[in-house]
């Protein structure tokens, strides 16, 4: 069965206090804006509209959480590096979209989306720099790799994966085109292999009180 098709919206949340309690593992999805994280999302649960696809870059202002049959939740966070918006919006969305990854209890991992043609920006270093210390994994997918000729998409997935090095061993990468559908079977793979390292409760449970 397909892990992320079927994928069910829960809520949608504009700032940190509006948090639901944790309940079942999170993989949060995470881009630059207008990196191809929404179509990404779409592709992956084999729904054309679950994400919110906007040809205007930063208009994902929420966090999204969507409901895997497995009982695991797939997190769509705000996109970083917004176009055009007031700098009081900017500074609201990073600080929602920090607060989410630092404190969440039940994150286990994180998809950082890159555009191909425009791999490691700045921002997606410094996200890297900063989420990577954490211990856990990140899977990076290379979207949009229709418009790479097979060359191309080759030598930009090698040097990728070795610069990714840098971050260590739990941060691996990708291609990725929700055009062609293709490498969808590789990301359930490995976030899959998250999902199974977990202790089975961790998956369908909250945290629970200690």
């Amino acid at each position: 069965m397909s892990l992320f098709r079927h994928a069910a919206f829960e809520i949608s949340v504009a700032e940190p206090r509006g948090l639901p309690p944790p309940n079942g593992a999170e993989i949060a999805f995470a881009g630059r804006s207008n990196a191809g994280k929404s179509s990404a999302i779409n592709t992956l649960a084999a729904h054309t509209r679950l994400a919110f696809v906007s040809k205007t870059p930063g208009r994902t202002q929420l966090i999204n959480f969507f409901r895997l049959r497995c009982g695991a939740v797939m997190v769509d966070l705000p996109g970083y590096g917004y176009a055009e918006v007031p700098e009081k919006i900017r500074r609201q969305w990073q600080g929602l979209l920090e607060n989410y990854l630092r404190e969440r209890p039940n994150l286990i991992g994180l998809v950082l989306i890159m555009d191909s043609r425009r791999p490691l920006t700045p921002l997606d270093r410094q996200m890297l720099d900063w989420f990577a210390p954490s211990g856990r994994p990140v899977h990076v997918l290379l979207t949009k790799s229709d418009k790479l000729t097979r060359s191309e998409a080759a030598k930009t997935l090698a040097a990728t994966r070795k610069a990714l090095a840098e971050w260590g061993e739990a941060v691996s990468v990708q291609m990725f085109s929700s055009l062609k559908k293709t490498g969808i079977d590789e990301v359930e793979q490995v976030v899959g292999q998250w999902l199974e390292a977990l202790p089975a409760m961790d998956a369908t449970e909250g945290e629970g009180e200690k």
